[in-house]
């Protein structure tokens, strides 16, 4: 990794003589690879087959175009950025972590100018860190909204929760709603509210503050607005469409549900923005996250081949691009022009995620410790018996949160089953000091865990960089997309970073 990111600074410098040395200089043949979601490889090649007989710049691409979800991908960079694709797509929420580890080459000024006037602000905003544009927009389609069946739940209750939730208890009909398993979903509830998580970062992706006010009388508001759904004996933790077929009259999820949504309801499927609840004769409508899809490039040694793989980018993510995807993969866009098509909007879905959008928050960059803090506040407000109850759920969130700018920042942490996966740990037992760690593996079913930043989730350190005592450890192959080191036994180890390197003894 660190001989990596040296050779990109020094490819800067020829990028920049590159950038002017004018078009006829991208002229050539270029092996790449490209990371994209199953269902959209082959579409993918066809666009880059296009792109191969349509530029007017000489460039053709011998692409090889493999499926890596847009969830797995960020992880998969940051844990060898060389071995990477040199087009990725990624979820938004992979973004902070992906400019950390230098994973993401910054787009040129024409290129950002062209991505902030095609794109909606939104999308414009998740792919930029301080000032810097690091990636492109691929949909907008990254949303929540409720479908319903309707020999359940009549259209005149679809804007009530409490009228929802009757009917569901009526007719024993699970309200699947993820509230206790994802903060994702549950942040709705707050943003419902009023209430907001801003968090701040600087140019290199690390963030350094955060305005969180769910630990406020919004914020209590919303907890009795999640009590009356979680403390509901029909209320389910999912966001699965599949769980209509399972006994759910009611599912919040997003628009990559649809087809598996109408296959079990058929024309009984409802779609609808999210509903209000009300508490102390207040309406509230629930709110959600917004987010994105985006598509990265791989820094490049040679700054040649860089700006063509740009060029691919832009084209990939233009409004053409995006209509094909939408066609065929019913994806949402984020270009401005396709986003106004008659055809996207005659989609029931995207009807509905753009109905719920004028309530919903755009995903901005958030901690990664941040998703595991929040989405406990669920089940502690299942637990309550009283108001009081609920509010010390937003005391623990907050603490948890505060604690996140006050952790020791100065060593990397070995997280995993030995310390309940807990990566804003705040004692000395699990830093590796000095580069060095003793660690006790407590027996359990998973005798795992990463190497971490303090409070974050992403390094390129774990199994792969194991070079001295792999037999202490299992190869779980493509069952280990985190690269964690899982012990093959309990024990003492001591485990040793020596540069990128890692060592393990057994004691």
């Amino acid at each position: 990794m660190k001989k990596f990111l040296a050779l990109m600074l020094a490819a800067i410098m020829a990028f920049s003589m590159v950038a002017t040395a004018g078009a006829a200089s991208l002229a050539g043949t270029y092996d790449i690879t490209v990371w994209v979601a199953e269902n959209a490889v082959d579409l993918t090649k066809a666009q880059i087959e296009k792109y191969n007989t349509t530029n007017e710049l000489g460039i053709t691409f011998n692409a090889t175009v493999e499926a890596v979800s847009e969830a797995d991908a960020g992880t998969q960079m940051i844990t060898d950025v060389e071995a990477g694709g040199d087009l990725f797509c990624f979820a938004q929420d992979q973004f902070a972590r992906l400019v950390q580890a230098g994973a993401l080459a910054k787009l040129g000024v024409k290129a950002g100018e062209t991505v902030a006037a095609a794109n909606v602000p939104g999308a414009v905003t998740a792919v930029t860190s301080g000032d810097t544009l690091y990636a492109y927009p691929l949909t907008a389609d990254n949303g929540y909204f409720m479908y319903y069946d309707k020999t359940v739940i009549p259209e005149e209750h679809i804007d009530s929760l409490e009228a929802i939730i009757a009917d569901c208890e009526a007719a024993q009909k699970y309200f699947a709603y993820e509230m206790q398993t994802s903060a994702w979903y549950l942040a709705g509830m707050f943003f419902g509210t009023g209430c907001v998580s801003d968090w701040t970062t600087d140019d290199d992706g690390t963030f350094i503050s955060v305005r969180d006010t769910f630990n406020s009388a919004n914020g209590l508001i919303a907890a009795k607005g999640i009590e009356k759904l979680v403390k509901s004996p029909m209320h389910l933790s999912s966001s699965s469409g599949s769980e209509f077929a399972s006994g759910a009259a009611v599912v919040v999820t997003g628009t990559w549900d649809y087809n598996t949504v109408k296959g079990i309801l058929g024309d009984n499927m409802g779609v609808a923005d999210l509903p209000s609840f009300e508490v102390d004769g207040q309406s509230y409508h629930i709110g959600s996250f917004s987010g994105y899809k985006l598509m990265g490039v791989k820094p490049q040694v040679d700054a040649v081949k860089a700006a063509a793989l740009h060029q691919l980018a832009q084209y990939l993510t233009n409004e053409a691009c995006q209509m094909e995807r939408f066609e065929a993969l019913a994806w949402g866009p984020s270009n401005i022009n396709a986003q106004a098509s008659d055809l996207v909007q005659a989609n029931p879905a995207l009807v509905a995620l753009n109905a719920q959008a004028p309530y919903s928050t755009v995903q901005g960059q958030i901690h990664g410790s941040w998703w595991d803090i929040a989405k406990v506040i669920g089940d502690d407000i299942k637990l309550a018996t009283d108001e009081a109850g609920l509010q010390a759920a937003l005391d623990n969130y907050y603490a948890k949160i505060d604690a996140l700018f006050q952790l020791d920042t100065s060593a990397l942490l070995f997280v995993g089953a030995w310390n309940g996966w807990n990566n804003a740990d705040d004692t000395d037992t699990y830093y590796l000091k000095d580069n060095t760690l003793t660690l006790e593996v407590p027996a359990s079913d998973y005798m795992g865990g990463r190497i971490v930043n303090p409070g974050d989730w992403g390094t390129d350190k774990g199994f792969a960089q194991v070079t001295v005592g792999a037999e202490y450890i299992k190869d779980l192959g493509a069952d280990n997309p985190d690269n964690n080191i899982v012990f093959a036994e309990a024990g003492n180890y001591t485990v040793t970073l020596n540069g990128t390197e890692i060592s393990i003894v057994k004691n």
